[in-house]
This record gives structure tokens, sequence and C-alpha cells, in this order.
């Protein structure tokens, strides 16, 4: 899988992960990303993959280029993991409940 962290402004979103998730909790935005460190950071939530999953991954497409395969003939592939991570402390700084059921399906609850 070649990460997908460099599409449609996620730098930025991942590195300014800290204030992003601070506006989200002014603006009282229950957010949904992508980023496990997003929600780590302050989001409300998150599902996708996580970067060193991704990282992990990146170094099957470098050692295939490295033995001269062309980039453009490499397959793109999807996460083989998806983590849903939930911030129970921005939850009830917003004032939101989170069903149960959905945090038994969670990977990670931050409280």
């Amino acid at each position: 899988m070649i990460p997908n962290r460099c599409n449609l402004g996620q730098p930025f979103l991942y590195g300014e992960r800290d204030k992003v998730a601070r506006l989200a909790l002014d603006q009282r935005l229950p957010a949904t990303v992508a980023f496990v460190e997003l929600a780590q950071a302050g989001v409300l939530m998150s599902y996708g993959s996580r970067v060193v999953d991704d990282v992990r991954r990146l170094a099957y497409y470098v050692d295939r280029i490295l033995k001269g395969a062309k980039p453009g003939e490499l397959p793109v592939e999807q996460p083989t993991r998806i983590y849903l991570t939930i911030n129970l402390k921005t939850a009830k700084a917003m004032g939101l409940t989170i069903p149960q059921s959905m945090l038994a399906r969670a990977d990670e609850v931050i409280q």
C-alpha cells in the first residue's frame, strides 16, 4: 500500500493535528478523520489506517523499485487493517454521548 498521507491536504492535517483538534473542539465540530493520530490529539474519532502500518508496507515498494521495478507498474494496495478510535474526552467536552455498541467496536477508546 502506498501511504495516503500525501493526498488532499493531508500533510497539513497530520502536521497541524493539535491545532485542527483544538479548532474542531472550539467550534464544537464532531469531526471524523482518517488518522488515529488526530483522534489522539483531540478530534472526536478516526477511522483509517495507522501511519506506522503504512510506513512498514512502504519498505516493500522501496525494495521493489531499488531492484528495478517501474513505480508506475507496481500495484496500488488498500490498507489491510482499519482502526476505529473514539475520543471520549472530546465527546464529553462537546456534550455528546457515544452509544455503547459503537464503543464496543472501537479498537481504541481515549478516556
